[in-house]
């Protein structure tokens, strides 16, 4: 009897969540995927952490009704300031983005310092900081508040991006922080970004995405819990894996948004790279 596959639940504010999606999907193929942004109730960084938890706490549960084994917080403010909680709330593994970040960039350290590069709802919990300083790195958190819009414009390999992007990069890697080896993608926008900030930050520095470093950290989980097959997709296979998990009948790949359908399907698909066929609107009740 062939065992069925696991349903991943990926929750976001909006859809920068949608390139831990990206990954996971091309790490783990053979899962069904369940995607909710909360788009009428974004931002969330300029909320209190009370009405962040309640928000998260609300969308997860959903996922979970709607079949989720696995819930994964592809959204660095809700990871930040409501992980436990979420935790508390499901009987369900729970995995956010940036433990795995900070591992991937402690790993990748041999200077023990880090950059990060995040909003600044996130650089103001220091949840970065924190993580990575448990991990014997000390870390430079410096909010980048033009890049999301910028990537959202869909200008990822534009001028302006190019240069407002170094003179953040200038001010991050500075003073003492001027030997920092490791750059940290502390946002889900940001991998759109990587090529673009590829070429501006100095070939020494190993960028680390925590929208990959997630995925990878849910793909050894379930290898473990063998819950899934142990080997990722090989990268070639990526655009083939989540193509034909949107051909394919729901729920291998259902996405919900409580905001406009349309205005998701139309941002969402920059993000995933192909179009987005369809967008179920729900309106949570608080």
């Amino acid at each position: 009897m062939t065992k069925p596959a696991i349903t991943i639940g990926v929750f976001d504010s909006g859809v920068g969540g949608l390139t831990v999606l990206r990954e996971l999907a091309a790490r783990i193929p053979h899962a069904n995927y369940l995607y909710f942004g909360d788009t009428a109730r974004l931002p969330y960084g300029s909320k209190s952490a009370e009405t962040v938890a309640r928000y998260a706490v609300g969308a997860a549960h959903f996922l979970h009704q709607q079949g989720a084994d696995l819930l994964v917080i592809a959204c660095n403010t809700a990871t930040a300031l409501a992980l436990p909680q979420i935790r508390a709330a499901l009987p369900i593994p729970v995995e956010g983005v940036i433990e795995p970040g900070a591992d991937a960039a402690a790993a990748a350290s041999s200077a023990q310092q880090v950059v990060v590069v995040a909003t600044q709802a996130t650089v103001a919990s220091h949840a970065y900081r924190r993580e990575l300083e448990a991990r014997g790195c000390a870390a430079h958190e410096k909010a980048c508040p033009l890049l999301v819009p910028l990537v959202e414009e869909g200008w990822t390999d534009h001028n302006v991006t190019r240069q407002v992007a170094q003179i953040y990069l200038d001010e991050a890697f500075a003073g003492a922080f001027a030997a920092a080896d490791v750059l940290l993608l502390g946002c889900t926008h940001y991998p759109l970004l990587r090529p673009l900030l590829r070429s501006i930050t100095p070939k020494s520095v190993t960028i680390v995405d925590s929208a990959e470093s997630t995925a990878k950290a849910v793909a050894a989980h379930l290898a473990q819990s063998a819950n899934c097959p142990p080997q990722p997709a090989p990268a070639h296979q990526q655009e083939a894996a989540l193509q034909a998990a949107e051909r394919a009948p729901s729920p291998l790949l259902q996405f919900y948004a409580t905001d406009s359908a349309e205005k998701f399907k139309a941002l969402g698909s920059r993000f995933l790279g192909y179009a987005i066929a369809h967008v179920e609107h729900v309106d949570l009740k608080e």
